[in-house]
């Protein structure tokens, strides 16, 4: 008699509950930090009962006082950090800011074999490279979207939808706070005393706003950015910065002579023909109204990356507070899920040190200066731009200036930005000055 032979739909059926099994278990959640993000991150995560993200974990000190009613009754609330990061979590979400403890926190779940969802830019800037190496090391991923732009997806369509592209050049506006600023004194007519008084008034501004101001802030936006989008490990401290502070309404009066709007530009560019060398600055700047840089109001953020194939995007929104930033979050947790079986192998790779870096771009520029009305001052001027090669493009002078502080602006054709700090070192100390000279690039974005 012929033996009987194991049917191979038999076996098919066998291993079809253990498949399935496997692909609905969902992502475990681990949150550190329960503040206005934290809160949207786990009332998103809530609500969404189909997703393959399951919230199990919610850390934040004094927990007792945090906890909200809405939230499944799974959850474990805890105040001891270790409760999470030695759990079963999948991925740890930090959210707390700051670079200790949360530093340290996010390596100790990087070396457990969990992934990691930050939110926090001043960790990402100073440590993202090393941070990136630990997890490419460990085979897990370390994800940062929310660090730029809260809920405009500007990190995760670069990386993402752009990563057949060669990115040579990023910009745009990334501090809502100066934006606000700015256009209000462009709209408005007021001081930059009085706009950032308001600004703070609506809480868009810090009671001490110097990051802001100063452009700290989106210098560490633009050092992630060059990360991730350019692949270059760049340092905070290498990135040139000036302050919104001493623009003026004069100043607004005259880029409106020029068709142009004053904002505070953040700009990273790669130039790879000899070596790799890259030109970063944060500062404010002229750019015409007809770019949509231009167009941004109130606290809205932009973010322009130029390749070599698909030309420029845009990533455009308001992307501060709790809701815009969780969803920046969610959507760096659906990117881990939906590769989770990724290999190592397949992570981004790391970045490269650039040769240099330096805030000098050969582009037009503005010059305003406040001067005791005198003959000759132009002419004086103009020699000195002319020693160093720089050609005037234009004078510019409105009427209604007193002789004794006497308002006037140049500008200049494109010249190297290293080459017109050298001539304007000659030109501060000339004795008709009552105010130091202005000096803001003009960017055609």
């Amino acid at each position: 008699m012929a033996k009987a032979r194991p049917s191979k739909n038999r076996k098919k059926s066998a291993k079809a509950p253990a498949a399935k099994k496997a692909a609905s278990r969902k992502l475990k959640i681990g949150l550190l930090g329960f503040g206005t993000v934290g809160r949207s991150v786990a009332k998103i995560l809530a609500q969404d009962v189909a997703s393959p993200l399951l919230l199990t974990h919610i850390f934040n000190r004094n927990i007792d006082r945090k906890k909200i009613d809405g939230l499944p009754a799974h959850i474990h609330w805890t105040s001891k950090v270790n409760e999470v990061l030695s759990s079963d979590v999948d991925v740890v979400v930090e959210v707390v800011g700051g670079l200790q403890p949360a530093g340290e926190w996010v390596r100790k779940a990087l070396r457990s074999g969990k992934s990691v969802v930050t939110a926090n830019k001043l960790l990402i800037s100073e440590h993202g490279p090393e941070l990136a190496d630990l997890a490419r090391k460990m085979g897990r991923r370390l994800e940062f979207g929310a660090s730029v732009a809260g809920g405009i997806p500007a990190i995760i369509g670069i990386q993402d939808g752009l990563a057949g592209d060669r990115l040579y050049r990023i910009s745009g506006i990334l501090n809502g706070t100066c934006n606000f600023i700015l256009t209000k004194m462009e709209g408005t007519g007021t001081t930059f005393e009085a706009a950032l008084k308001e600004a703070q008034e609506r809480g868009f501004a810090e009671a001490n706003p110097a990051d802001d101001v100063d452009g700290i802030d989106a210098r560490a936006k633009l050092v992630i950015l060059a990360q991730a989008g350019l692949r270059v490990r760049v340092r905070s401290e290498q990135i040139l910065c000036r302050s919104i502070s001493l623009i003026s309404s004069v100043d607004f009066m005259y880029a409106s002579e020029l068709k142009c709007a004053i904002r505070q530009i953040s700009v990273a560019q790669k130039d790879t023909a000899h070596g790799v060398r890259l030109s970063a600055a944060v500062q404010p700047a002229l750019v015409p109204v007809a770019s949509l840089v231009a167009h941004a109001q109130g606290n809205q953020n932009i973010v322009v990356a130029t390749g070599e194939y698909a030309g420029r995007m845009i990533f455009a929104g308001y992307g501060a507070g709790g809701d815009p930033t969780a969803v920046a979050v969610i959507s760096d947790l659906y990117s881990i899920a939906r590769t989770a079986g990724a290999p190592p192998e397949a992570l981004p790779g790391a970045a490269e040190v650039p040769d240099s870096v330096n805030g000098d771009f050969t582009v037009p520029h503005y010059l305003r200066f406040v001067v005791r009305d005198r003959p000759g001052i132009v002419a004086a001027l103009a020699a000195i731009l002319a020693k160093y090669g720089i050609s005037i493009d234009a004078l510019l002078q409105k009427p209604g200036f007193p002789h004794s502080a006497l308002s006037f602006v140049m500008t200049l054709e494109a010249c190297d930005g290293a080459m017109l700090n050298r001539a304007l070192a000659e030109i501060a100390p000339l004795d008709f000055h009552v105010e130091p000279p202005l000096c803001l690039p003009i960017f055609d974005d």
